[in-house]
């Protein structure tokens, strides 16, 4: 027996080596941590229990028969983060440079599908060169096992990816039908194509790090929703992202231990500027209205006319959808319509329950909006509240006009509660666009024209520049000092803890993709 524990104990050590001192050399040079290395700092310690650390590869072709390496470029198995079970997978760069072979992807899709039966969160740690070539299309088929069981996965369970290397061509697609995409600053970059191929098709010249760095991915495309300047930041990352959500679709998000705190918040009164066009930080608003220090932003430097992230109300984890006066002064555009319906879809997925905070004067004109299909990717935004059934409470802080008052989770598209400050404006629009189309020919018939502008702007600012007329219509369930707005939004999320709704049966809608 004692012989045949050494031979384990043997393989258990070269298994543990992977590609090999060098190679692990090589990978803290480039300050990246190997696969073991990152999968012990993300789950608690001493609870992680491997799957598959002697899988090999079966190819013989080009030689491989000669280089077989135990667990094949990538570690999986499960453990836990804060006590709660979730499933894991590490690429390891240092063996055969992270390439996804058959057996790499059967090693995935295993706990992919232990993670879709036992209800837990899956974690991916991307660091990859792409598809092993000397298997060909068996590589290929192995993606794309996997994205069929992203698909399956979705709403149903948590799925985060961390990009923490390379990930190129079809390794691409499996982290974007993921819910959270975080990357690496400097070390991590995603493309579809690489530089080489982007400067012979297109005779473009381009870095990897402009073509897909984290930055590019966070600004620019919004594909990546989180950035961390190095690969422990990432992975503490992905535990406070996680103490949010619930382990799936079945389940409610965890509650923390809450002392109650002070439910006055005298700061919110004077936040709100007198002068209607001057703009604000909505996150002092986020702030003044949660649980202390619990905000956690998704996607902050994409789209940052609208801010949203999850916090916590009384220890309860929410989803805040808010719009931005500081950018754009709040107004809704493709790139804005798109991040938040997205939000507003994982939430609704896995019974997070949804803040909504209104600022917004309408949606941005020009042909580059028009063009770029502002009317379908608004309408996202529109069939995401619209389609869902969590508890969903607005508050409208200052101005909320046009289509934009109806899509931001106003009362006729389900909204459970309506709160607004005295400072709110609900209207077809502005007073100094209204007043051109009310009052035109008394306006051009005026001996003093700017004089009769500012009379009748007055006068359409006294009926509709406040909450009052929607209050009377019911649109508004009431209106609260800015001081009362965490008792409200505690008392009415508390109220609707047991909501109970659900949408026509159907196999699934057609969102205006």
């Amino acid at each position: 027996m004692k012989e045949k524990i050494d031979l384990l104990k043997a393989k258990q050590t070269q298994a543990y080596l992977g590609g090999g001192e060098e190679r692990i050399g090589k990978q803290h040079e480039k300050g990246k941590l190997t696969a073991r290395e990152r999968i012990h700092f993300l789950l608690d310690e001493g609870s992680f229990q491997e799957i598959g650390m002697f899988v090999t590869h079966r190819t013989t072709d080009f030689g491989m028969d000669r280089q077989k390496i135990y667990g094949d470029g990538v570690i999986t198995g499960f453990g836990s983060i804060d006590g709660r079970l979730v499933y894991v997978f590490a690429q390891d760069f240092t063996v055969f440079g992270g390439s996804l072979s058959e057996t790499h992807a059967e090693k995935i899709c295993k706990i992919m599908d232990m993670a879709l039966k036992n209800g837990a969160p899956l974690i991916g740690l991307n660091d990859s060169g792409g598809a092993r070539i000397q298997e060909g299309v068996s590589s290929l088929g192995g993606y794309a096992d996997i994205f069929y069981r992203n698909v399956r996965a979705s709403g149903v369970i948590p799925q985060i990816s961390a990009i923490m290397g390379p990930c190129a061509g079809g390794a691409v697609y499996s982290p974007a039908m993921t819910d959270f995409v975080m990357m690496v600053e400097d070390t991590s970059y995603m493309f579809v194509t690489g530089p080489n191929v982007v400067k012979t098709v297109t005779n473009e010249e381009v870095t990897s790090e402009a073509l897909g760095g984290a930055l590019t991915h966070a600004t620019k495309s919004g594909v990546t929703h989180l950035t961390a300047p190095n690969d422990i930041e990432c992975l503490n990352r992905i535990r406070q992202l996680l103490s949010y959500l619930p382990q799936n679709c079945e389940e409610k998000t965890p509650n923390l231990p809450f002392e109650a705190q002070i439910e006055d918040r005298p700061q919110l009164t004077t936040l709100i500027p007198d002068n209607p066009n001057q703009p604000y930080e909505m996150r002092d608003v986020i702030e003044g209205i949660m649980d202390q220090d619990s905000f956690l932003e998704i996607q902050p430097l994409f789209a940052e006319n609208i801010v949203v992230g999850f916090a916590r109300l009384g220890g309860r984890s929410i989803g805040i959808v808010a719009n931005q006066p500081i950018a754009l002064a709040g107004v809704l555009d493709v790139n804005s319509s798109k991040k938040a319906a997205r939000f507003v879809r994982f939430c609704d997925a896995f019974n997070i329950p949804l803040l909504v905070l209104v600022d917004v004067p309408g949606f941005l004109p020009g042909t580059d909006q028009e063009w770029n299909a502002i009317i379908s990717n608004g309408a996202k935004l529109l069939y995401a509240f619209s389609e869902a059934t969590v508890p969903r409470i607005t508050l409208i802080t200052r101005k909320a006009y046009g289509g934009a008052y109806d899509v931001m989770n106003s009362k006729h598209i389900g909204a459970d509660l309506n709160f607004a400050w005295p400072s709110a404006e609900i209207a077809v629009m502005g007073a100094k666009g209204a007043i051109e189309i009310i009052f035109k020919s008394e306006i051009d018939q005026a001996e003093d024209k700017e004089a009769k502008m500012k009379e009748k702007e007055a006068e359409y600012n006294a009926t509709f520049a406040n909450p009052y007329k929607a209050a009377n219509r019911g649109f508004i369930d009431e209106v609260i000092l800015p001081v009362d707005s965490r008792r409200a939004l505690l008392r009415g999320f508390q109220m609707l803890e047991g909501k109970v709704d659900a949408m026509p049966k159907k196999k699934h809608g057609n969102i205006p993709l």
